[in-house]
């Protein structure tokens, strides 16, 4: 193959110079991407001030928050000041109203055991001297003096304070001594009644027992079937309030579907007017457009604030402001996928001499109306999501009844179950809406091939 000779290689670098003499941002845009990228990185570090703030986080409590959320602890309390030692157990307890669990030991000699994991993870006191057995290792607290006293090496689960003694057990719960009283926090995992709250007839019997007396036992409230009066027990459930729950979660789907349905009502004529090949008023179209992009530019939870001052707080408020969300959402959608339509129906319809409705009845919205009812389905998935957002600021739903439960900070089991409700309702309906839309893709796409075949 003969060389190329300088004019040649010239020749072609003339003809074919956006190969050959392209300018330098064309040449250099990777690196000088990659620099800005490095660039933004490092101003958002300082900016946010990443490296102190994680250095200033509580990492440690993250293990003892996540627990909360699967489990429950029990905290008796000995008092060892007065004339006879008894468990006393936090009002409301998890045990009912006469508590008297199987690791809470008296022993013969008048001494305390309490297993917080068994006879590994143990305390044992009287009114003198307390032993915590723990890791292997037992360490000996005398309570003799004005304050309580390691008389061994002190371990490094152990902690001691002037006046309190603190062993951290793990998990499984810890063990605080003072001179005057001994506080135990013993973990269990799972949640604590969660069917059937302390003061139900059924609390505490086993499930077998539980399904016999529903079945043919003695009418246990007279009058009552057992059977209406389990499910009364499980609604009405103290604690975890199934029944005020699940009605919160209905509001948010009922919110959400509403918001969105009557969006998509006022969306639908809006958006023809908007749509530049269908209006015949630029003038209309730029306002309505501007509309759109008005209403959906206030932010849904924005939109809450406004109606929870108006209507007050509750699922009024959060319909309206997932409504006019929507009106600005699907407005801008819908008139897209008008102005993105096929003229040759329209123009065929328009040859027989129809008017402009019958024109858009049969020659537009059979093409676009599958896109509607699927951008509309997303929506409605969307929001619902959403609705469990602008419920934390009163717009009522689950996200009231959960941000409710958020600010206790001791309610964490409940909002866990709560998180979960919210995720499977997300889920179902996000596969409902896919299912509809792949049903719908198909539709429109056999009715694109029978146009094309019509054509």
């Amino acid at each position: 193959m003969p060389a190329l000779t300088v004019d040649e290689v010239s020749a072609i670098e003339e003809r074919h110079p956006q190969i050959f003499k392209r300018p330098a941002y064309k040449r250099f845009w990777p690196l000088l991407l990659i620099a800005g990228t490095v660039l933004y990185l490092t101003y958002a570090l300082w900016f946010f001030s990443l490296p102190q703030v994680l250095k200033d986080s509580h990492w440690e409590r993250l293990p003892l928050f996540l627990s909360q959320w699967i489990s429950y602890d029990l905290q008796p309390e000995f008092r060892l000041d007065q004339p006879e030692i008894a468990p006393k157990y936090p009002r409301f307890s998890a045990l009912g109203e006469h508590p008297d669990p199987d690791w809470v030991i008296r022993n013969l000699d008048g001494t305390y055991t309490v297993q917080i994991d068994g006879d590994a993870k143990s305390v044992t006191f009287d009114k003198t001297r307390a032993t915590i057995v723990a890791n292997g290792q037992t360490v000996p607290i005398s309570l003799t003096g004005g304050k309580p006293v390691v008389t061994d090496p002190v371990p490094d689960w152990v902690t001691v304070h002037d006046d309190e003694v603190v062993a951290r057990m793990g998990f499984v719960g810890e063990v605080r001594v003072t001179v005057d009283r001994v506080k135990v926090r013993k973990r269990f995992l799972g949640w604590a009644n969660f069917v059937f709250d302390t003061r139900s007839p059924f609390f505490g019997k086993p499930a077998g027992e539980v399904f016999s007396l529903i079945v043919s036992g003695p009418e246990l409230q007279p009058g009552t079937s057992n059977l209406a009066l389990a499910a009364d027990n499980i609604w009405n459930n103290a604690q975890w309030q199934h029944g005020d729950v699940w009605t919160k979660l209905l509001q948010t789907i009922v919110m959400a579907f509403l918001g969105t349905l009557l969006g998509g009502i006022v969306a639908f004529p809006l958006a023809f007017f908007a749509a530049r090949n269908i209006t015949p008023s630029g003038l209309l179209g730029q306002v309505l457009r501007r509309f759109f992009d008005f209403m959906r530019s206030v932010d849904m939870l924005i939109w809450a604030l406004f109606f929870t001052r108006a209507f007050g707080p509750g699922p009024l408020a959060g319909s309206a402001a997932i409504f006019f969300t929507e009106i600005g959402t699907l407005g801008k959608t819908y008139s897209e996928a008008l102005e993105n339509i096929d003229d040759k129906p329209r123009e065929g319809v328009a040859s027989t001499g129809a008017n402009g409705l019958l024109v858009q009845r049969y020659g537009v919205l059979p093409e676009v109306v599958p896109i509607f009812i699927s951008q509309t389905l997303y929506q409605w998935e969307s929001n619902t999501r959403g609705a469990t957002i602008i419920g934390a600021v009163g717009a009522g739903g689950i996200g009231l009844k959960l941000w409710e439960a958020m600010r206790t900070n001791s309610n964490w089991a409940n909002v866990f179950y709560m998180v979960l409700l919210t995720l499977l309702v997300v889920f179902i309906f996000d596969n409902i809406s896919n299912f509809l839309r792949r049903r719908l893709s198909r539709t429109l796409h056999d009715y694109n091939r029978l146009q094309a075949a019509q054509g």
